[in-house]
This record gives structure tokens, sequence and C-alpha cells, in this order.
């Protein structure tokens, strides 16, 4: 899954150079949908590892039952809300697909 979100950051990235090229750059100098996107993402994937962490450090006994808890909620939370963007990109795709040309 990771491997497919970069595979789409990096298609956006570049569809968004292009792009650039036609003067649709930010106006404000701030980051780019991409640069968010790309930020977003990884986040996420940290979120995810600590949790997966947290548990593996909880099975020796490394960890406190508190903290592994909140890891692993969070990484659920996260999880569920990569899911629901990707449903919506999605369900947006399939919108622009259906428009009349």
């Amino acid at each position: 899954m990771v491997t497919t979100v970069n595979n789409a950051i990096a298609a956006y990235s570049s569809a968004a150079g292009q792009a650039a090229a036609s003067g649709l750059e930010p106006r404000d100098g701030g980051p780019s949908f991409a640069e968010l996107m790309q930020e977003a993402g990884k986040s996420a994937v940290d979120t995810l590892r600590t949790g997966e962490a947290m548990s593996a450090k909880a099975v020796v006994g490394e960890a406190n039952i508190t903290d592994v808890v909140n890891a692993v909620n969070n990484a659920e939370v996260t999880l569920q809300t990569v899911t629901t963007v990707r449903d919506r990109v999605v369900s947006a795709y399939q919108e622009i697909l259906r428009m009349p040309i």
C-alpha cells in the first residue's frame, strides 16, 4: 500500500510539474498540494510504524500498556482516515469519468 501511495504522489508531482510550466503554480509561495499530500502520507506511515513498534515492545514486555493502547489507537484512526480519503478520491475520479465531454 505504501508503494501505491508513493507512486500516486510521484505521478501527481509529475503532473504538477507540467502544470507549473503552464503558469498554474501556487500564488502565495506556500507548499503545493503534492507537497501537502506527501507530508500527510509520510506522517500516516510513521504513525502506523509507531503503533506496530509499540505492539512489538508490548509482546516482549518492554512497553507500558497505556502507551501501547494509545499508539495502536492512533494507528487505527490514521488507517481509517487514509482509507476514507482513498475512497473519496476514487469516488471523485469515477465522477469525473462520468462527465460528458
